[in-house]
């Protein structure tokens, strides 16, 4: 099985990291790190969690934030990884992007 993440769910862990870097030093270390853990972890449990506007979702453990992806037999596909704090209007326009 592959996994695959798009160019957008990077883009969302770059800011993620950025914004927790300057919330204290190496806290946008650990962030990018557990975040990737987390979507690693799709390889061996994808496809078990939620939809939620036509994806599933994987809530972070240590952060909030979730992971937004389809699932198939082949290949895993990561489209967001986004901050739950936002109003879910917003997630729903970012996801339909």
């Amino acid at each position: 099985m592959k996994l695959r993440i798009l160019t957008p769910a990077i883009e969302d862990l770059a800011c993620g990291r950025e914004f927790y870097e300057h919330q204290g030093d190496g806290l946008g270390d650990y962030f990018f790190e557990s975040l990737c853990a987390e979507i690693d972890s799709l390889l061996l449990f994808g496809g078990i969690h939620p939809l939620h506007f036509g994806f599933h979702r994987l809530i972070a453990k240590r952060f909030p934030y979730a992971v937004y992806y389809t699932a198939t037999d082949e290949e895993m596909i990561v489209y967001r990884v986004l901050d739950c704090r936002r109003n879910p209007h917003w997630t729903k326009r970012e996801l339909k992007k």
